[in-house]
């Protein structure tokens, strides 16, 4: 990510940011919000659930831009942050507790041709949008974030097994969504 002119422009405003320069947050702010929006959208399915998760993701960065050293991309850093923020909100409220038929997740075969080959990347956010909450939450972070299993089964409390059992249904929902509007 290129901010405000390269990485020592970066650290010249994120120095300015951590010392509560409100100019300086804003900016990172402006340049951050929409690709951080999009990531809370994902995570919560409508506009304004994913408008409070900005808000208070936002909160989160700021008192935790202390702790970016520079290593890595900041974007990066930041997108943590945001997913994490989503995370805690869905915790919050419960959603991500659905019963799992552990048995259908034992008889999943391998990944076969996608339906979503064939539509645009809008169209496909705005059906993963209507994913049921612990549907959406294991294809966010298994497709879009790139979390494992394993790690998706530590973040949320659940089975390696109830992971890929959400991942393969919401697949199967998302591929259904499709065909029958296509």
């Amino acid at each position: 990510m290129q901010l405000f002119g390269g990485k020592s422009h970066l650290n010249d405003w994120l120095d300015k940011a951590k010392a509560g320069d409100r100019r300086a947050q804003k900016a990172i702010y402006d340049l951050l919000a929409p690709k951080m929006f999009a990531v809370c959208l994902r995570y919560m399915g409508n506009r304004e659930q994913a408008e409070d998760v900005l808000q208070d993701g936002f909160v989160a960065l700021f008192s935790k831009l202390g702790s970016y050293l520079g290593e890595g991309s900041f974007e990066g850093w930041a997108r943590k942050i945001f997913v994490n923020t989503a995370l805690m909100s869905l915790r919050k409220h419960d959603v991500l507790r659905q019963s799992e038929d552990v048995d259908a997740a034992r008889n999943m075969v391998g990944d076969t041709p996608s339906a979503t080959d064939d539509i645009g990347y809008k169209e496909l956010l705005k059906y993963i949008s209507e994913l049921p909450p612990g549907f959406r939450v294991v294809f966010n972070m298994y497709v879009m974030e790139g979390y494992s299993h394993k790690e998706i089964g530590e973040e949320l409390g659940i089975s390696e097994v109830t992971s890929r059992s959400q991942l393969q249904r919401a697949r199967m929902l998302l591929q259904d969504k499709i065909r029958k509007r296509h």
